[in-house]
């Protein structure tokens, strides 16, 4: 799940409800929930009360998050919870937010290794927002220390099975590293998994409806897959067309396969223009 963008009484918090109403439906045992960012709306302490509200009504797997930038967003907000651009960081910083996530979501950084039943899954976080670094508006950066460890993590992957590299921010096109609203360290993510047979990227952050024209899976020296959202589904001109739409991806992990399949929670159903069998070989 990417994007739920929840936050206290929203329309976006009802969606993570009937989301996961409709997962817990489907009667399958799942090995883990994948967070990919924004899983808050604004980054407050009561966004993420919210958040552990909603969760705690179901009887979950594991449940492993990263941040995206509106996880930063506190900083625009004043001590009313009001938007206020003039008083920016609003005596907020992004440590605090990092700190708010790591406390909620129980991790020591931003980024992490979670293990599901045998399976790799790399969470990489942005680790800055503009409080800390402008320059690199919605983008997300990474630090040395961060590149390091995925570096170390992937020297342990054997290639004979998956291993999955969550972010939120998608990569800019192939020879350039990303700016805004894009994974800055574009270039150096790509040569650290370019060894590696069967390794799965997800992305978050542009919310395009998995029924629609935008394209959702990328095969490069990996298999790259955009996720839609939980809580805002748009269309190519980022508009949200269809309020009512929370959408998904199911991932199931079988020996000579990975099978990817889009949900939409909305109408408990399977989205048929969304699913992707990729063989292990």
């Amino acid at each position: 799940m990417s994007d739920l963008h929840v936050s206290q009484g929203s329309e976006a918090a009802r969606h993570l409800d009937f989301s996961l109403k409709d997962v817990k439906a489907l009667g399958t045992r799942f090995d883990g929930l994948i967070l990919t960012g924004d899983n808050t709306d604004g980054g407050s302490e009561e966004d993420y009360k919210e958040l552990q509200r909603i969760l705690g009504k179901y009887k979950l797997p594991p449940i492993h998050a990263n941040l995206g930038n509106h996880n930063f967003y506190d900083v625009w907000l004043d001590k009313e919870g009001s938007w206020n651009r003039e008083n920016m960081p609003n005596g907020k910083t992004d440590k605090m937010s990092r700190e708010r996530f790591q406390k909620y979501f129980r991790t020591d950084k931003p980024y992490h290794k979670a293990e599901l039943n045998g399976i790799t899954f790399l969470m990489l976080s942005q680790e800055v927002y503009i409080q800390e670094k402008p320059e690199v508006g919605e983008g997300a950066w990474y630090s040395d220390e961060q590149m390091n460890w995925l570096k170390g993590q992937m020297k342990q992957h054997k290639n004979d099975r998956p291993i999955f590299v969550m972010t939120h921010q998608p990569l800019p096109p192939k020879g350039r590293d990303g700016g805004t609203h894009q994974l800055i360290m574009a270039k150096e993510f790509r040569a650290i998994l370019k060894p590696y047979k069967h390794v799965f990227v997800f992305c978050g952050h542009r919310h395009q409806d998995l029924e629609g024209p935008a394209q959702h899976y990328v095969k490069e020296t990996f298999h790259y897959f955009h996720n839609s959202s939980l809580g805002k589904v748009m269309n190519t001109k980022f508009e949200v067309a269809d309020k009512e739409k929370a959408q998904s991806l199911y991932v199931q992990v079988f020996k000579d396969k990975v099978l990817i399949r889009g949900r939409a929670h909305d109408k408990q159903s399977w989205i048929e223009s969304a699913e992707w069998a990729i063989p292990i070989q």
